[in-house]
C-alpha cells in the first residue's frame, strides 16, 4: 500500500499501515526485543534528571552520532534485521538514512513525551521515517502555534508493521508524543530512522 499523505496544515505527514506483512513484524519484534543492547538512561527534564520511561538504542554508520535531552550517542553497528529494514525504508521514503533511533514501550506506563527532532545534527527540514512494531499505541500530533493553524491535534492509532514518514515543515511546526495509557498493553517497538550530518 502507497504512503497516504495526511492533512495538516505546514506539515508533510504520511502513514502506510501495512508497510510490514503481521509474520515479518512479528519475526522482527521477537529478534529485535531479545537481540539489541536496550538502556535505559538518565535524562535533564525541567533541570532534573530522570530515567526515560522507556528503553533505548541507538545503531548506525560509525560517523552518525547524535545528541538529545543531554544524551550523547555512539552509534552501534548496523545488525543484519536492522539493515534489511533500512533497505526497505529507503526505498519506501526515497530517502537514505544512515542511522536509527529504537524506543522499547514495555508497557503503557512507558511514554514519549511532547518534542520535535529537530536537533542540529538533523538538518533543518529532517527526514523522519518510523516503524511500529508490537501493541498498537496512540501517536499524538499537535501544532506548535495552534492559534496560528486553527489546528485542533491529531491522534493516530499506529499498528504493527506500520510505516509512519514525517518531512517537510514537520519537526518545525508540529510536536509528537507516545502518551501513557491506563489500558492493559503489550510491548510497543518504535525504530525512527534519520539522516544525521556529519560535516
Amino acid at each position: 500500500m502507497p504512503l497516504t499523505l495526511l492533512p495538516l496544515p505546514d506539515a508533510e505527514v504520511l502513514l502506510d499501515p501495512y508497510f510490514l506483512t503481521p509474520a515479518a513484524a512479528d519475526d522482527l519484534l521477537a529478534e529485535l526485543t531479545t537481540s539489541i543492547g536496550w538502556r535505559q538512561e538518565p535524562i535533564k527534564l525541567f533541570g532534573k534528571e530522570v530515567l526515560q520511561p522507556r528503553l533505548t538504542a541507538w545503531h548506525g554508520d560509525p560517523a552518525a552520532r547524535y545528541s538529545y535531552s543531554g544524551l550523547a550517542w555512539e552509534p552501534q553497528p548496523w545488525t543484519p534485521a536492522l539493515q534489511a529494514l533500512r533497505v526497505q525504508v529507503e526505498a519506501a521514503a526515497a530517502t537514505s538514512f544512515n542511522s536509527v533511533l529504537l524506543n522499547l514501550y514495555r508497557a503503557g506506563q512507558d511514554s514519549m513525551g511532547w518534542h520535535a527532532d529537530n536537533e542540529k545534527e538533523l538538518g533543518p527540514a529532517p527526514v523522519i521515517a518510523s516503524v511500529s512494531l508490537g501493541a498498537t499505541r496512540r501517536f499524538r500530533l499537535k501544532p506548535r502555534d495552534a492559534a496560528r493553524t486553527r489546528h485542533e491535534p491529531v491522534s493516530l492509532e499506529l499498528p504493527a508493521g506500520s510505516l509512519l514518514l514525517m518531512r517537510g515543515g514537520t519537526q518545525q511546526h508540529w510536536l509528537h508524543a507516545v502518551p501513557k495509557t491506563a489500558q492493559p498493553v503489550g510491548p510497543r517497538l518504535n525504530l525512527t530512522f534519520r539522516q544525521i550530518t556529519t560535516t
